[in-house]
């Protein structure tokens, strides 16, 4: 099992994608796995033939776990890197000696570390936990938050051991569903970012000079897409806002990687357009709408997800008017663009109020990085160039 992501640690069997006996090229797809972040396939090292697969369907197994052998000549194993001097008959898995065949290796499947029960929406944690009681939750995969609902009847409010095993006892007689992958891991996300203090601006901003670009473009940018191309110019021209706080430092990024949310079955993908400040709007386009579709499909390769400094939202298409997204826990930003909507507008040049349509853009930030007054001068920035869209 190869390493398929920084914070991976293990993925799940989905399909075989070849057969035992069947010829195979380099880099041909040979297993299509699941992680908790997307869907994505195991390939063969080196040409030859498949000798035996180790691994079961809908079973987790770690990075590193042996899944198969592919038969290969000596030649093509050391076009594949591999040290053929070490070869022997006996790690031959179809090899023959004195004993008989030899056995396979037994690979051990593990246990999904992306489980748990619901947790309560507005998890805030126990403010202290025994350690049988850590080791408890610990056992069942839970985190304080998951204690925000249980009523402590300890010492000042504590939450005992007791009250644990009957919150527990009480889960089992209400109705369950277990918690998908992207959830679990969603929450975890969500639980780290809500560790540092996350406040937001907004503002209303005319949408009528981007709609009339929009209609004559062609192929059509989403108005996501507009507020992806605008807020890469804004920290284009200064990227401080976009920095991370590092101990006593301001660490700046090193490119303008944007990324911008999907909705997904039970959660949220986040493609990134890697240095989106040095691409014209209607370059942008056809790979966004290309990452679109792949998120859908849950297929995003490893390169186009991860390092975004930034990820644009456009929660407009829910309805909502107005919302508060928190920036993942690696980003300091994430600007919002809430649904358009006919309003009154003042008119300077005929004195009176005119309908346009209207929307609202918000930027939810780390405050530890950046106050409102910077906050909302990149906000107005990003509407500025949005009024312009013939410039993005």
């Amino acid at each position: 099992m190869p390493q398929l992501g920084e914070s991976i640690a293990e993925a799940t069997i989905v399909s075989f994608l070849v057969r035992e006996g069947d010829v195979v090229e380099v880099d041909q797809d040979l297993f299509e796995v699941e992680t908790n972040k997307a869907t994505m396939t195991v390939t063969s090292p080196c040409r030859g033939r498949v000798a035996q697969f180790l691994v079961q369907p809908s079973q987790s197994y770690v990075v590193g776990a042996i899944l198969g052998y592919v038969e290969a000549t000596r030649e093509e194993a050391a076009r594949a890197g591999f040290d053929t001097s070490m070869i022997t008959a006996a790690a031959q898995p179809n090899a023959s000696n004195e004993s008989g065949p030899a056995e396979p290796k037994e690979v051990q499947g593990v246990q999904p570390t992306v489980r748990g029960l619901p947790v309560p929406a507005h998890a805030q944690g126990a403010s202290y936990m025994s350690p049988r009681l850590k080791a408890r939750m610990a056992e069942l995969g839970l985190h304080a938050a998951d204690l925000a609902g249980v009523a402590g009847s300890g010492a000042g409010g504590r939450v005992t051991i007791q009250d644990f095993e009957r919150f527990i006892a009480s889960l089992e007689k209400q109705k369950i569903s277990p918690a998908s992958s992207m959830r679990v891991a969603v929450a975890d996300a969500m639980r780290r970012s809500w560790t540092r203090p996350i406040a937001s601006v907004g503002l209303p901003m005319a949408l009528d000079a981007l709609f009339a670009h929009r209609r004559q473009a062609d192929p059509k940018p989403g108005p996501a897409l507009y507020a992806l191309r605008a807020l890469a110019l804004a920290l284009a021209e200064n990227s401080a806002p976009a920095g991370r706080l590092v101990g006593n430092k301001i660490v700046h990024p090193s490119a303008i990687d944007l990324g911008f949310a999907v909705e997904a079955t039970d959660g949220v993908f986040v493609p990134v357009i890697r240095k989106a400040d040095q691409k014209r709007l209607e370059n942008l386009v056809t790979p966004y709408n290309q990452l679109i579709a792949l998120a859908h499909q849950r297929k995003l390769p490893l390169e186009d997800t991860g390092g975004a400094i930034a990820v644009v939202t456009n929660f407009g298409t829910f309805g909502l008017t107005w919302a508060t997204p928190i920036p993942m826990p690696e980003q300091t930003l994430v600007l919002g663009l809430g649904a358009a909507r006919m309003a009154p507008r003042w008119d300077e040049a005929q004195g009176q109020f005119v309908p346009a349509m209207e929307a609202n853009l918000t930027l939810s930030f780390d405050h530890r990085v950046l106050d409102g007054g910077a906050a909302g001068r990149l906000l107005s920035r990003v509407a500025e160039l949005m009024s312009t869209p013939e410039k993005l």
